[in-house]
């Protein structure tokens, strides 16, 4: 369980700046569980959902830069989560998949030429003897603008599944699964962006960068 508890590059809580985050979302009249979902709520709402912040350079996704900033896709706000709740001892690791059908994303869909977006992050938390899945990339305005509902978290039940059309029903596909990490595998998400998105990841890397 140690290296899902102990900082590293990209999860480096010990940073005053996670330090900081965390004493303003909890308090310590809060349960572990009370702390962990205030967490959640505060990285899904207080960072802009933006599919086209991306960057290539490592040190944009150490946990102490992302969370500096106002906005962030998937990836940057799973590890944001994944050291806050280190931070209060609570183990944590991070999930990559594949997913078609991704909210929010039809700009981002229209430069890569595609609808399947590779490395969709989350995060799951070791907390009631068992590890528990959330998603906290979507805020809520931007739900709400797009009709759909935001994702709740109870730290009891997995959290994953996002809907992406409320009149049909239909929720996100997720086409594959890489696994989980205690620290972001930055080389092998870049060298899935370059197979996936081979036609056009130059123009990803500049438009996005």
């Amino acid at each position: 369980m140690n290296p899902f508890l102990a900082p590293n590059y990209f999860i480096d809580f010990e940073a005053q700046i996670i330090q900081d985050f965390v004493k303003k979302h909890t308090n310590d009249s809060q349960s572990p569980e009370e702390k962990l979902i205030a967490l959640y709520l505060a990285v899904r709402d207080g960072f802009r959902y933006n599919p086209h912040n991306i960057h290539f350079e490592p040190h944009s996704y150490k946990a102490s830069q992302q969370i500096s900033q106002t906005e962030g896709h998937c990836i940057d706000k799973a590890n944001i989560l994944a050291a806050c709740s280190r931070s209060i001892g609570i183990p944590s690791r991070l999930h990559f998949t594949n997913v078609r059908n991704h909210i929010g994303t039809e700009k981002l869909e229209e430069q890569l030429g595609t609808n399947v977006l590779v490395f969709h992050g989350y995060v799951s938390f070791f907390i009631h003897e068992k590890w528990v899945k959330a998603t906290p990339a979507f805020n809520e305005a931007l739900c709400q603008k797009l009709g759909v509902s935001p994702l709740e978290f109870d730290a009891k039940t997995d959290s994953v599944f996002q809907e992406f059309d409320p009149k049909a029903g239909k929720f996100m596909e997720y086409l594959h699964d890489y696994g989980h990490f205690s620290e972001l595998p930055y080389e092998l998400m870049i060298q899935e962006w370059k197979k996936h998105y081979a036609q056009s990841v130059e123009k990803f890397s500049k438009n996005l960068g």
